[in-house]
């Protein structure tokens, strides 16, 4: 069954020109720690290639690599499934590296907790999460965010890469839906 809606309005809640800064600011941090460490960066997609995008080029390390994983819980759904479907793996040996996973929002923790632990079994030298959104309404599962952008306690959000039923992933800034 689904649980689709019907959007009234779209409510700003972050600015194009605030997640700019914060993401700058996380840059700052990420760079802070890290150093010239070798460490790779693996995007979250779908939602997380904006913020990826964007906080890869503040991050000044020579010894950085990139790469990519799909997760998908949510479908076309507002809520997710509790079912995590893992369709693209990395494509570098993450053992004995530092690597920092780059998720657009971590909500009920089922992705991030499944993730986290399929990666730790793979021996990284760290293993840290960084999310533009920690949003703890829904958290089901223990998930500790080191670097968030934004924290929230409510609320269904769009934008800046994050969708609903795939829609609203260009809006520049992130959005709350308001259903009718």
């Amino acid at each position: 069954m689904s649980d689709a809606i019907t959007v009234k309005e779209l409510k700003p809640v972050f600015s194009a020109e605030q997640i700019a800064s914060r993401v700058r600011a996380l840059a700052r941090e990420i760079n802070g720690l890290y150093g010239r460490e070798p460490l790779v960066a693996v995007c979250v997609l779908k939602g997380g290639f904006l913020f990826f995008s964007d906080l890869v080029r503040f991050l000044r390390n020579d010894n950085l690599e990139l790469d990519f994983i799909r997760l998908s819980s949510y479908g076309k759904n507002a809520s997710g499934s509790g079912h995590v479907i893992f369709s693209k793996d990395v494509e570098v040996d993450i053992r004995d590296k530092h690597v920092l996973i780059v998720e657009d929002v971590v909500d009920s923790g089922h992705s991030m907790r499944f993730l986290l632990d399929q990666f730790a079994a793979r021996k990284p030298r760290s293993l840290r999460l960084a999310a533009l959104v920690d949003k703890h309404e829904r958290r089901e599962a223990e998930v500790k965010v080191d670097f968030a952008g934004f924290k929230l306690s409510r609320g269904f959000i769009v934008g800046y890469g994050m969708d609903y039923a795939e829609r609203y992933r260009g809006l520049p800034g992130i959005c709350e839906i308001i259903p009718e």
